[in-house]
């Protein structure tokens, strides 16, 4: 950080992540991808929180991800969750303040200055303007000169004044050669030290040659150079795009037969059965992996599954569809249209048209709707032990649910934090009876019975950058923080005031299907749930399939998730074969193929030594385009 505010001026920003944490894995190529854009604007840098837990505590992070944004030593913004967006808009912001704030202002040029436009001052006069410049900045400023946003606003009031403003530097120049001495004077020295390298350089050998003095076979072989060098590294850049994008969903002039919305076990199940059927299956989800992705204990409760964590097994899922043939769109659905055929699935940036669905979005969880609750959400309030639990290490902490989830995050909070309390509004649990007595046994949790969370207290955030000298905007909002919790027992009323560092909602989920409504029909028994037809996985919308969370309400669990989900890729094919709704491209290019054989003249007749061409040996005697039944069976 020291290096980048007194010798660079390059703005620092700092993702601090977890591997276990869906948000951040879904913003981590971004991140990669803004990094490469900004070269030499500004220094990318990625925490982890897991392996490096001292210096996110240090620097206040309590929920992830966390991006913050530094500028000569001292942060100037910050905040949590995995939005594009504001990550470019304030990485934008904060370079353009590094670029108006890169000016030096010396002390001659200020002397100077004063002697042509008011004589009346004297040197002292002026040095005391120049030192009350210095004093103000603070940035790291060995050197105690007029730089940066005061030296900026000194100019600025100057040119006001007297109609004209003193000649200025820039405090940093790029440096396009490393210094050979590691002690830099910073500033106008900075100049002074790259010209000298320059000067030495042009006195030794180098293997660029003099361009001034080329002959003309000298330039164009230079050039050659230098183009090839280009090309190679856009090679390599496409190399790399190609790896990230290699399993994407890209438009083509045909429908897709089916689309997956849903990247969990559901989803990735029917992903795999739609492969396996040559259906070639695209996939639309954020790159997070449903509940189980933020499963920080071992997946017990899943048959072959022994040591894995839910992001493992999501992985291998992945990996399995993509396998087969699966495309992936890491897009958010935001509706469906089945006003006309086919389907149109419309993402925020793409629509997707498609003759089957295949619904697995899974749920999203519930909140208590207390007072603070909203407020202090990133502050110690969060619905993912696993991926904000470490945050908190040896701290108090609680945990609002009587379910499997709550269970599992008492559990993964307790690796860490000095206590936790489970607070249940019965006098028993609904989760499994092993994980119920897990939680009930360990010597870390304590069980807060027949009571509820009725508030959540904040205190004011500590500020561990104020020693880096930041700047104080009172008017800004005070950053609250976690400091504990009303508790209320359900029988006698009576209130408990509890202290805690952090508070963990797993009451439950709400399926997410906002956006079928007025699509298809819901469960009126149990509202958000889509109903299906009987045991199938049929909707009320030929064409729409549900599975997973979206339509189970009673078990909920991942093996049922993915049963489920094989089911309706195998409900959306038969469907599709009872519409005879095959391969359109692959038909298409067995027409077409035939019109060429059959303008051809009907290909070789034998003993025709004649050159004519056949597709099929290009092919290297494999046809394609089979009937869809066959290649289901095979």
């Amino acid at each position: 950080m020291k290096k980048h505010s007194t010798q660079t001026g390059l703005p620092v920003i700092v993702d601090f992540y977890s591997d276990g944490c869906g948000p951040c894995r879904m913003i981590a190529p971004i991140f990669k991808k803004l990094a490469k854009e900004m070269e030499g604007k500004a220094v990318f840098v990625k925490v982890d929180t897991n392996a490096m837990y001292e210096l996110s505590s240090r620097y206040g992070v309590r929920s992830l991800p966390t991006f913050k944004f530094f500028l000569g030593g001292r942060k100037v913004h910050e905040f949590s969750g995995a939005g594009e967006g504001q990550l470019r808009q304030f990485t934008q912001n904060v370079i353009s303040k590094s670029e108006m704030e890169n000016v030096l202002l010396p002390k001659e040029n200020l002397v100077q200055y004063y002697g042509e436009k008011d004589a009346s001052k004297s040197q002292e006069d002026v040095a005391k303007v120049y030192k009350k410049c210095v004093d103000q900045v603070k940035d790291d400023n060995p050197d105690k000169v007029c730089v940066g946003g005061v030296a900026r606003n000194l100019i600025k009031s100057l040119k006001k004044k007297y109609g004209e403003a003193p000649v200025t530097a820039k405090r940093f120049e790029p440096q396009e050669t490393k210094a050979e001495d590691d002690d830099s004077d910073g500033g106008a020295n900075n100049n002074k030290q790259q010209q000298q390298q320059k000067k030495k350089q042009s006195n030794g050998k180098s293997d660029t040659p003099n361009l001034h003095l080329a002959t003309k076979e000298q330039l164009e072989a230079e050039l050659e150079k230098r183009l090839d060098a280009e090309l190679d590294a856009q090679v390599e850049d496409e190399d790399d795009d190609d790896a990230e994008f290699e399993h994407s969903w890209s438009p083509g002039s045909f429908p897709e037969r089916v689309t997956i919305i849903g990247g969990g076990p559901a989803g990735l199940s029917a992903a795999i059965y739609a492969a396996r059927a040559g259906l070639r299956p695209v996939v639309v989800a954020p790159p997070m992996g449903g509940q189980l992705q933020g499963k920080g204990v071992d997946v017990e409760n899943y048959p072959g599954l022994f040591n894995v964590t839910g992001p493992a097994v999501v992985s291998l899922m992945r990996q399995q569809a993509i396998e087969f043939g699966a495309a992936f769109e890491a897009e958010t659905v935001v509706g469906i249209d089945t006003s006309s055929r086919p389907i149109k699935v419309k993402t925020n940036s793409s629509t997707i048209e498609t003759h089957a669905v295949i619904v697995a979005t899974g749920a999203e969880s519930n909140w208590l709707d207390v007072k603070g609750e909203y407020e202090l959400r990133g502050g110690g309030v969060s619905s993912c032990a696993t991926c904000d639990g470490h945050m908190y290490r040896g701290k108090h902490v609680l945990v609002v649910g009587g379910g499997d989830t709550a269970m599992e995050d008492a559990l993964v909070l307790a690796r860490t934090s000095e206590s936790v309390t489970v607070v249940h509004r019965r006098d028993t649990f609904r989760a499994s009876k092993i994980l119920a007595q897990r939680v009930i046994e360990h010597p870390s949790i304590n069980v807060v019975w027949n009571t509820v969370l009725s508030e959540i207290l904040g205190k004011p955030s500590e500020t561990e950058d104020a020693a880096d000298g930041e700047d104080v905007d009172l008017d800004a909002p005070v950053d609250k923080v976690v400091s504990g919790a009303i508790l209320k027992n359900v029988y006698t009323g009576e209130e408990t005031t509890v202290e805690a560092g952090a508070v963990f909602v797993a009451i439950g989920h709400t399926p997410s299907t906002s956006f079928l409504e007025g699509v298809v029909e819901f469960n009126p028994d149990h509202p958000g749930y889509v109903l299906a037809e009987g045991t199938s996985t049929r909707t009320s919308v030929a064409g729409i399939f549900a599975c997973g969370d979206v339509s189970d309400s009673i078990y909920r669990q991942a093996i049922t998730s993915a049963g489920s989900g094989a089911a309706a890729a195998l409900d959306a094919e038969r469907w599709l074969s009872e519409e005879g709704l095959g391969n359109e491209e692959a038909e298409f290019e067995a027409e077409l193929l035939a019109e060429l054989m059959a303008d051809g003249g009907g290909g070789r007749r034998q003993g025709d030594d004649s050159d004519s061409y056949n597709a099929y040996e290009d092919a290297g005697g494999r046809m394609t385009g089979m009937k869809e039944s066959v290649a289901a069976e095979l």
